[in-house]
């Protein structure tokens, strides 16, 4: 009976819990699909295109796609663009990016503001198998002043785990050159 019990306000604890509106001060994540773009502007002569991306809090991105590499600008709500340069911070061969991003937010509703952005850019680095792919995530500050790649996390069990934590610590990180 006590085990019953104690699963019971186990249960009624996590909903609650589930209920509760996120705190001002907690860093968390919301998701936005890469794959729910416009493409706004599409270049004949060389095949570029750029694409508008959803965003958050006023925010939203811009995908480029240009010599079979891809590449990310944040736009700001008062319409500053802070282009990420994948292609040169991340990785200079083709490349491709994953199908989200996140956003690692703090607040809630009209007072949700981002402190950083995830990306995953998936890298052909290896001429001789091309099929084969190099997998990173960038990581973006957001808040701090200066909007700009931050770190470059490699591929491994825990990548996603290290992209958030140095993401949630972004602010006072230097821009990769």
């Amino acid at each position: 009976m006590k085990m019953f019990v104690a699963l019971v306000a186990l249960v009624a604890l996590v909903a609650l819990s589930w209920s509760l509106p996120v705190s001002a001060g907690s860093i968390y994540s919301v998701y936005t699909k890469l794959t729910d773009c416009k493409t706004i502007q599409v270049f004949q002569e060389s095949g570029a295109s750029i694409k508008r991306c959803p965003g958050v809090a006023g925010h939203h991105l811009l995908v480029e796609d240009d010599d079979d590499r891809q590449s990310v600008t944040i736009v700001a709500p008062d319409g500053k663009r802070h282009p990420l340069r994948y292609w040169d911070v991340i990785t200079g061969a083709f490349s491709n990016l994953g199908e989200k991003a996140e956003w690692r937010v703090m607040g809630t509703g009209k007072a949700m503001r981002p402190i950083a952005l995830i990306v995953r850019v998936q890298a052909h680095e290896n001429p001789d198998a091309p099929s084969e792919r190099t997998s990173y995530l960038a990581v973006a500050k957001v808040a701090g002043g200066k909007i700009c790649v931050t770190h470059r996390v490699a591929n491994s069990r825990k990548a996603n785990e290290e992209a958030r934590r140095v993401a949630d610590v972004s602010a006072g990180a230097a821009c990769l050159d």
